[in-house]
């Protein structure tokens, strides 16, 4: 059988270049190289030979985070160049990667999702008034940035201020979300127009993080992941519903992966992330293991999926 050639793309200029070109090599390590010869991109130099070269790629591989990769901007390039990727397309994507209006979507879709209020540079925010609606703790976060960059959990009104300029510092555009106390769990799905929920995962970030922040998420041994989550039967496929759920309302193609909290039985949708994390040990992964799919197997399955996408002309 002949080899298909696959571009894998990894690093661009978000400020998660590091985690990307770090997956990067870990799933060029997976990939079966009698299957496929495997040509490796970084968008922050190498976009035309991408565009060159693409009459003889067969699929890419999108392993980015953040602006300018996992936000439908290399997307749009690659339908251009009529090059099949993994995952969302356009549409999926800039939903998924814009807070606010992925939590409009969650709420028209029945998702549960906590309270929030939005702002935008320039706005008279009151703090006392931002206690009155969300109350405290409440969590202050931008809404165009991934691996929890410029997120706070403010626990005092006095802190407000600091947590809004700090949001900012990322874009025009932050929430502040009420802080839902509970298990914080994340379901992946895979596929297209037929989804299968993954096994959960429990997240636990040690006692010196108050939250999956950037160094949690990165820094091995600072959190445990358990998989299965440890949670009962009927709340772990309301949990598993939900993130198709989320996965369908956003227009997701491919895989993604949801972000939760449970407290009193009800898992509350955080966030979903169309472009999760693809080291071996990274959240998905782990969960695409348990239910059947080491590494090599999903990224095979990652790859067929943007080939039958492409071939119905989903986008």
């Amino acid at each position: 059988m002949k080899k298909k050639t696959i571009a894998l793309l990894s690093g661009g200029i978000s400020p998660e270049r590091e985690v990307s070109l770090n997956s990067g090599a870990q799933v060029y390590e997976a990939l079966d190289k009698d299957k496929y010869d495997v040509v490796r991109y970084d968008p922050k130099t190498d976009l035309a030979k991408l565009a060159a070269d693409a009459p003889g790629i067969d699929a890419a591989l999108i392993i980015l985070h953040g602006p300018y990769g996992e936000d439908g901007t290399v997307q749009g390039m690659l339908d251009l160049l009529q090059i099949p990727y993994q995952g969302s397309g356009v549409l999926g994507s800039a939903l998924a990667m814009d807070k606010v209006v992925a939590k409009q979507l969650f709420e028209k879709a029945g998702i549960p999702t906590p309270p929030y209020v939005i702002f935008n540079r320039g706005d008279n925010v009151e703090p006392s008034n931002l206690v009155n609606r969300l109350g405290l703790p409440l969590v202050v976060k931008p809404a165009r940035d991934g691996s929890s960059i410029g997120m706070s959990i403010v626990r005092v009104e006095d802190d407000i201020e600091a947590a809004i300029n700090k949001a900012f510092l990322q874009g025009p555009t932050i929430l502040a979300e009420a802080y839902i106390d509970g298990v914080e769990i994340t379901g992946g799905v895979l596929g297209n127009d037929e989804l299968e929920a993954l096994p959960l995962i429990e997240i636990v970030p040690d006692q010196s993080h108050e939250f999956f922040d950037y160094e949690a998420k990165y820094t091995a041994g600072v959190t445990e992941e358990i998989c299965p989550a440890r949670i009962d039967a009927v709340l772990t496929e309301k949990a598993q519903n939900y993130a198709m759920m989320a996965h369908q309302s956003l227009f997701c193609r491919g895989y993604s992966r949801t972000d939760m909290i449970v407290s009193d039985q009800v898992p509350y949708v955080l966030e979903t992330n169309t472009i999760p994390g693809m080291t071996a040990t990274s959240l998905l992964p782990q969960a695409a293991a348990k239910g059947g799919y080491p590494f090599g197997k999903l990224m095979d399955r990652l790859i067929d999926l943007a080939l039958e996408d492409f071939k119905t002309g989903q986008r």
